[in-house]
């Protein structure tokens, strides 16, 4: 579907959503920009039959003014994430339906030819680095125990209990879950991929999408 006549803030949100999406909220923009027209001509012609000047107009945002806005939000999220990222190097302790508790530390994995694949199987010989200080620098190793999600896709990699991984991840909040018995602990969460991490972080800051694009999924 063809997209002209949409403002270029509205257009660059398009490469968050599905196809299926943008398709939607080009016809619903359409739609909206169409009763838009309408209801100013049908005031006119109201105002110019009465005599009346009519109600002042609302200062509402319009649907590119929302676009911007949800625009820079997105794009200020993506750069945080991208300057918070880590490298998650350690032992996978615990297996969850939507992630893996990791033990990060294990910086002796980072060799080779341990280094061709994310995912390494727990006979491989690897020790915790003693006196590890996680830096603040973009990139650096992660220290502790953190929830990784969102993992490479793989037939042929399925991680297993005290596996270990080496991976690049972006922060994407806290997650809690329940580690000995009724314990409830809180750790760091990651995200194996960029798109994600933005997700998470955007709707836990509660940052919702202009109102013709939730409609519109």
């Amino acid at each position: 579907m063809k997209t002209s006549g949409i403002p270029n803030s509205l257009r660059r949100v398009f490469r968050w959503l599905d196809p299926p999406a943008v398709m939607a909220v080009t016809a619903m923009f359409a739609a909206t920009q169409l009763n838009a027209m309408a209801q100013i001509n049908g005031a006119a012609l109201t105002n110019r039959a009465d005599g009346n000047a009519g109600p002042a107009p609302q200062n509402f945002p319009t649907v590119a003014e929302q676009a911007r806005a949800f625009e820079q939000a997105t794009e200020k999220i993506r750069d945080d994430c991208i300057e918070g990222r880590r490298i998650i190097c350690g032992r996978i302790v615990k297996i969850l339906a939507d992630g893996l508790v990791v033990e990060s530390g294990y910086t002796n994995l980072m060799r080779a030819p341990l280094d061709k694949s994310w995912l390494m199987p727990g006979t491989v010989k690897a020790t915790r680095a003693a006196n590890l200080v996680e830096g603040n620098e973009p990139g650096c190793v992660c220290d502790g125990l953190v929830f990784l999600t969102a993992l490479p896709k793989s037939r042929s990699a399925k991680p297993h209990l005290y596996d270990y991984v080496v991976i690049e991840a972006y922060p994407a909040g806290q997650y809690t879950y329940t580690s000995v018995g009724t314990i409830r602990r809180t750790i760091r969460r990651f995200s194996g991929t960029l798109v994600n991490a933005v997700r998470v972080n955007r709707a836990d800051a509660g940052i919702q999408p202009p109102t013709i694009l939730r409609d519109g999924k």
